[in-house]
C-alpha cells in the first residue's frame, strides 16, 4: 500500500443543492443531505437526496430528515408567503426577465405582453427552485437576507 492510498476518502463527496443554506431548528446546526439508490424489480434504480441535521452542536438531535422533493415544495410556499425584496435577488430576476421578454419578442416575434413584473417574479423563482440547476438554486437561496431554518419537516425563516 502507497502513502496516497490512506489519503483516500472511503466517500465521495458530493455537492447538494440546499446543503450549507439552511440550518436545524433544533439545535442550530447545519443540514448535511445524503443519497440513497433503491434497485427496482424491473432493474432500474430510483435517486432519493435526504437532508438531515448534522448534530453539531446536539448529538441526541430529533429533527427528522426531509427528502429533496419535499424540501423543494416547502421552499415554493415560502416564496408566496416572503416579500419579494426579502429575496434580495429581486433585481436580478428581474433583469432576466426582461432579457428573456426581449429574447422573445425580438428573436420569436412574439407581441410584448403587459404582466405583472412582481408575478413573473415570483413565478421564476418557483421555476428556478423546481427546474434549475444546483447553481441557480443556491445563489437564489445565498441571496435571502434571512436565515433558513429545518424543524419537523418545515423551512421558516429564522
Amino acid at each position: 500500500m502507497t502513502i496516497n492510498q490512506n489519503l483516500i476518502p472511503k466517500t465521495e463527496s458530493k455537492e447538494f443543492a440546499f446543503t450549507k443554506l439552511i440550518h436545524c431548528g433544533y439545535c442550530g446546526s447545519g443540514i448535511s443531505a445524503d443519497e440513497k439508490f433503491k434497485k427496482l424489480k424491473d432493474g432500474g434504480v430510483n435517486r432519493h437526496v435526504y437532508y438531515f441535521c448534522t448534530k453539531a452542536r446536539n448529538i441526541d438531535c430529533k429533527n427528522p430528515p426531509i427528502n429533496e422533493p419535499s424540501l423543494i415544495t416547502e421552499l415554493i410556499e415560502l416564496m408566496d408567503k416572503v416579500d419579494l425584496d426579502e429575496l434580495g435577488i429581486k433585481t436580478r430576476i428581474e433583469d432576466e426577465i426582461s432579457r428573456f421578454n426581449k429574447f422573445r419578442t425580438g428573436v420569436l416575434g412574439h407581441k410584448q405582453e403587459k404582466v405583472s413584473l412582481d408575478i413573473d417574479v415570483r413565478n421564476y423563482t418557483k421555476y428556478l427552485l423546481k427546474d434549475g440547476t444546483m447553481m441557480e438554486k443556491r445563489e437564489l437561496l445565498s441571496c435571502m437576507k434571512s436565515k433558513l431554518i429545518m424543524r419537523e419537516k418545515k423551512i421558516c425563516f429564522a
